[in-house]
């Protein structure tokens, strides 16, 4: 079997993750910060060294500025709903994930300003039509560091120095880089991550980094409840990460996300970057090879994360993806990816395209293995 589904969840995980799930449920178990007793503090120090090697990959000097969340929708909702009132104007991309533009089109309907700058077919932004759409009441810019959809990685440093200049915070929706490309918080305000990807950790994490700008007073909690501490208070805590940490943590799902990240770290996430980007200039180069193929994006593997979308002419990207699971057994995922703007910026909504998400674990063998099987499937196309 070949996985290339990696976009959407990595898969295998490097072996520490699986080990320290288990270990959590059969030795730790407690209840990270809620008690004094052996267990609690056990997982407590758990959830702390996850918090470290974190603030250790994205250039963090205080790693309580990381708030845990059950994956990166939800740490953009907490600045999007937190943060936006009626009146302020936002400027967002044309190539982003509904995770930005669906609470964002609901705060339009409240209220929020809202401008969309399109990008290139390619997905490519140009930071100048960023600068432009900048507006009197303009509080927030918000975009992905890179597209779910294309790979096409974005200028965060130059829209984070735009950002600085307009006096204005710069959210970063880093679902399809932490882990797989250098992340430096000096550039952004606020970067939302998600566990389960290039993090290696299991579904149900991920989290919010929040850097010295943010004025944490006009940031409103998602939810509130209890911290485990100020316990005798019935308000919430306005001190990090408590604010916006309400209820138990996830401990076991931290646990394995605290895993994750030492192995990014132990390899190194320009080794990483370095064997993606080799496989994906060979898939580049193998898919636009094929005759009835189209592959979209930039075509260069310099320029976009190893993500590869295309489509192959007379037949539907359902179909290829059905094929290429039951008789190749390759698993990868068709359609519009949650990303119906981004697809409209390419060109392929409503079709959507067929995604190849390639990963750190993955071999130059199974991707001449994929690009074989996309030329069979493409030649019999041709033929029928």
């Amino acid at each position: 079997m070949i996985y290339l589904d990696n976009a959407a969840t990595t898969w295998p995980k490097p072996p520490g993750v699986t080990e320290a799930l288990v270990n959590f449920m059969q030795n730790v178990g407690g209840s990270p910060g809620r008690s004094g007793h052996r267990m609690a503090v056990e997982a407590n120090r758990i959830v702390y060294d996850t918090r470290e090697a974190l603030a250790t990959l994205f250039d963090m000097d205080d790693p309580l500025r990381i708030v845990f969340t059950a994956n990166v929708t939800q740490a953009l909702n907490l600045v999007l709903f937190g943060y936006l009132r009626p009146g302020d104007h936002v400027v967002t991309t044309s190539i982003e994930h509904n995770s930005v533009m669906r609470p964002l089109r609901y705060l339009q309907s409240l209220g929020v300003d809202l401008t969309v700058v399109p990008c290139s077919p390619e997905g490519v932004l140009d930071v100048a039509d960023v600068e432009k759409a900048i507006q009197p009441h303009t509080v927030l810019l918000a975009i992905n560091h890179a597209s779910n959809v294309v790979g096409t990685i974005q200028p965060v440093a130059d829209v984070g120095e735009i950002a600085r200049r307009y006096d204005l915070l710069l959210l970063v929706d880093a679902a399809q880089t932490a882990g797989a490309y250098p992340i430096d918080m000096n550039q952004i305000d606020l970067l939302a991550f998600t566990g389960h990807k290039a993090l290696f950790g299991p579904q149900g994490t991920g989290g919010l980094c929040i850097g010295e700008r943010v004025d944490l007073d006009r940031v409103l909690p998602l939810t509130r409840g209890g911290t485990g501490s100020q316990s005798e208070l019935e308000e919430q805590p306005d001190f990090l990460p408590d604010k916006y940490e309400s209820g138990t943590a996830n401990g076991v799902g931290i646990a394995g996300l605290g895993a994750g990240v030492r192995f990014v770290l132990e390899q190194g996430v320009e080794n990483i970057r370095r064997h993606e980007q080799m496989l994906t200039e060979r898939l580049l180069a193998g898919l636009q090879d094929i005759p009835g193929v189209h592959v979209y994006g930039t075509h260069d593997a310099r320029r976009q994360t190893a993500c590869v979308s295309f489509n192959i002419e007379g037949v539907e990207p359902s179909d290829v993806a059905l094929r290429l699971d039951e008789e190749y057994a390759i698993m990868c995922r068709p359609g519009l990816h949650c990303a119906p703007s981004a697809h409209r910026t390419i060109g392929t909504y409503p079709r959507g395209t067929v995604r190849f998400g390639l990963s750190y674990f993955n071999s130059i063998e199974q991707i001449d293995a994929a690009i074989e099987a996309v030329h069979r499937i493409a030649s019999k196309a041709r033929v029928a």
